[in-house]
């Protein structure tokens, strides 16, 4: 019987002991699978490609770090390693605000996304760094094998390994600090720093030139905005004096309904308008026909750690797929985003899968309201939820709307998906089906979602350009283990300086006050011809693909296009700067040499003035010395002329003379003179008209020629001859106005008998 009592109770404490552990491992479960959001992982952007440009999921252990090709839209994280070669450019868009342009033969590593640290590795080329925001306590950093550039100010910097694998800094815009094991020094604005991987060696701190900084300013503007850029930043001040002039924070509507954290925000204002959405707000309408559908055009592609991911090949098609939610109203689609005070949660494709059958994949947008919990996976590809459970899927709200569900065939949905793959469903099928949000626990969902990755083309590196790219780099800090990988900075050959090193300050050559020019990664002899023949056997590799049909080989092809006019418009450029440099210095010498010629003239014309006004002096004394006995004549001469009958002949001679020469612009004054002598006229009238017929031949042509030379020369170098030449008309004219008059005279009183007095009169004036 004891035994029998005994036999109950043991077998209730066995399995109250299995259910505790049962709970115990579900609760132990439950918290491996949970994690907080600030640990995880955030995305970055492939805004734009052209040319060769690779992509390698470091950290996804599975795909073995094969190369593959990336595309733009393509989503980035951390551990993810981007390469371009030869002729190829790519641009990274980590939030809306900073950007990242590569040039050709770059490689750069992602190593740390989160919302107070961007750490990236630089191992080969050159990038330019556009960062339009960086809030107090943020950190933007870019490692290299010789040190890491941390951005401290928004600004534009260029990181860069030259030849001699110096890693070059230059901060065109902003203030940077560079850190490495041999201390730590601040870059200025329109400062270049070059620092030595060699330990032991200098670093050299120089200026930028104004030329090569504003030609590489307009080759970065004209690429980024080639439909807004006018070229004004070919003049590198023109750029310090405005440097957000295109910045689209501050020229975009969608700014203010999108948070400056998503990336792609600077694509909506260009491809869709904002229009007012009844109890959502405001929405994005995209331009677009009126049949389509969201989640249409693009493909699906595996990335770790975040599992399904949809790519779209729409140019727009980046934050509107990744965050927020779409909603149908008024026979239109519209985005709707989540508030711009909210810290954004990146999705790998916010859609509900629906595993209609084996044969068939299909999806759905999900609508404002539709639960949504945001997860990534572990290497064994298991979710890790994000301060939550899963949700569960009741309900969407889009399924009903029409054309809203995409359903297509599996050999499709490993392929690139279009409105011509898409099928229709009947939707009392779908009603019947339970959603999903996670496709990788449905297998049919999982077989295709890991067969997407057949379809995505291998990139090939080369295993000299793979030792390079993976040489160690020196970063201020270690970056932060994430979830998915404890060992990063062991993975990702990442040192980090010490702290009693980081606060030594960094010893360095100045060169500033020399004016050196920005040290640029130097290039080998015969580069340049050799970058030319590989772009036209490219260029032509990628005509033969294109008129085969290949869409991505066309847009490669126009891509090469684009760079080969920039090219050749910066080699335009310049020469036109060093011709314009050139020309500068010969219109400042040719200036000096006019400066000089001018002054000597105008020393010559002060001396020649001096002279002039010495002659004007000696002259005015010598024609008041003359006038002076002609004074003390004058009484006796007019006496003179009351009792003589020629002496009125002499008058109008010598009084103009005597009133010109002193004052010759007093000379039109002889008419004043002839008032004079009335009072003798009753007496001289007769005898002074009888010989007038004989005044032109002994008078007029003779007595003024002598007084008119002296005038005509004297006052020439003072603009007086005008006014003497009209004194002189008077005396002409004046005398013979009375001749009408001599006739009727002389017929009353016949010829004087003293007309030899003429002679004595006219000698006078000589005296």
């Amino acid at each position: 019987m004891d035994r029998m009592k005994l036999w109950p109770h043991g077998a209730l404490i066995i399995l109250a002991g299995a259910i505790i552990a049962a709970v115990a491992a579900l609760l132990f479960t439950r918290y491996e699978r949970t994690a907080s959001a600030k640990e995880a992982p955030l995305a970055a952007r492939v805004e734009r490609v052209d040319g060769q440009v690779g992509l390698n999921r470091s950290l996804d252990q599975s795909q073995n770090a094969q190369w593959v090709e990336a595309t733009a839209n393509t989503p980035i994280s951390v551990g993810d390693r981007v390469i371009t070669r030869d002729n190829s450019r790519t641009d990274i868009a980590f939030t809306g605000r900073n950007f990242a342009t590569l040039q050709a033969n770059t490689s750069l590593d992602v190593l740390e996304l989160s919302n107070q640290k961007n750490q990236l590795a630089l191992r080969e080329g050159s990038a330019l760094f556009d960062v339009g925001a960086l809030p107090s306590g943020e950190l933007f950093e870019v490692a290299t094998p010789c040190g890491a550039v941390d951005m401290k100010q928004a600004g534009l910097y260029q990181v860069a390994i030259d030849d001699q694998g110096n890693a070059v800094a230059n901060t065109l815009n902003g203030l940077a600090e560079v850190v490495g094991q041999n201390g730590s020094g601040e870059i200025q604005k329109g400062e270049s720093l070059t620092l030595s991987c060699q330990s032991g060696q200098g670093a050299v701190l120089s200026r930028i030139d104004k030329g090569q900084a504003g030609a590489l300013v307009d080759s970065y503007y004209r690429y980024r905005y080639p439909k807004k850029y006018d070229g004004r930043y070919i003049n590198y001040d023109t750029y310090l004096g405005d440097p957000y002039y295109y910045d689209p924070y501050n020229r975009d509507i969608s700014y203010h309904y999108v948070s400056e954290y998503i990336p792609g925000v600077e694509d909506l204002d260009d491809y869709g308008n904002w229009q007012y959405v009844n109890n959502y707000g405001y929405g994005w309408h995209p331009y677009a026909e009126t049949a389509w559908a969201p989640y249409q055009s693009g493909y699906w592609g595996m990335d770790y750690p975040f599992g399904l991911t949809w790519v779209s090949n729409e140019p727009w098609g980046y934050a509107p797929y990744h965050y927020g939610r779409w909603t149908y109203a008024s026979n239109e689609w519209f985005w709707i985003p989540d508030t711009v005070s909210t810290y954004p949660a990146y999705s790998p494709a916010l859609v509900a899968f629906i595993p209609v059958s084996q044969s068939t994949v299909a999806w759905v947008a999900l609508g404002p309201g539709d639960p949504y919990t945001p997860f990534y996976y572990d290497p064994n590809w298991q979710p890790v939820y994000l301060n939550g459970t899963p949700a569960i899927q009741e309900r969407i709200v889009n399924l009903n709307v029409p054309g809203a569900v995409n359903v297509v065939q599996v050999q499709d949905f490993t392929r690139g998906i279009d409105p011509r793959v898409i099928t229709t469903i009947d939707p009392q099928t779908v009603a019947r089906v339970r959603p999903v949000l996670d496709p990788m626990s449905v297998d049919p969902l999982r077989r295709a979602a890991f067969e997407t990755r057949q379809a995505q083309r291998r990139f090939d590196v080369p295993p000299a350009i793979g030792q390079r790219i993976n040489t160690p780099v020196v970063a201020s800090a270690a970056p932060l283990a994430a979830m998915n990988r404890r060992d990063l900075a062991r993975a990702m050959r990442v040192e980090p300086v010490p702290s009693n090193l980081r606060n030594q300050k960094l010893q360095f050559r100045d060169e500033r006050a020399a004016n050196v020019g920005t040290r640029q990664p130097t290039t080998n002899a015969g580069a340049s011809i050799a970058e030319q023949q590989a772009r036209e056997r490219q260029m032509a590799e990628l005509t033969t693909r294109a008129s085969r049909g290949d869409r991505t080989a066309r847009e490669q092809l126009r891509g090469l296009q684009r760079q080969q006019v920039e090219a050749q418009r910066a080699e335009r450029v310049t020469g036109q700067q060093a011709q314009g440099e050139q020309v500068r210095q010969q219109m400042q010498t040719r200036a000096q040499a006019m400066a000089a010629g001018q002054q000597q003239q105008l020393q010559q014309a002060g001396i020649r003035r001096q002279q002039q006004a010495q002659r004007e002096a000696t002259r005015q004394q010598a024609i008041t010395n003359r006038q002076q006995p002609r004074t003390m004549q004058q009484p006796n001469a007019q006496g003179e002329r009351a009792g003589n009958q020629r002496a009125p002949q002499n008058v109008p001679r010598a009084q103009p003379e005597m009133r010109r020469l002193p004052q010759p612009q007093a000379q039109p004054r002889p008419q004043p003179q002839r008032t004079r002598p009335p009072s003798y006229q009753p007496q001289q009238m007769p005898q002074r008209v009888i010989r007038q017929p004989q005044q032109p031949r002994m008078v007029r042509p003779q007595e003024p020629p002598r007084a008119q030379p002296q005038p005509q020369r004297l006052p020439a170098p003072q603009a007086r001859p005008p006014s003497q030449p009209r004194a002189e008309r008077p005396q002409v004219q004046a005398q013979p106005r009375p001749q009408p008059a001599a006739p009727r005279v002389e017929q009353k009183q016949g010829p004087p008998a003293k007309a030899p007095s003429g002679p004595p009169a006219k000698k006078k004036p000589p005296a």
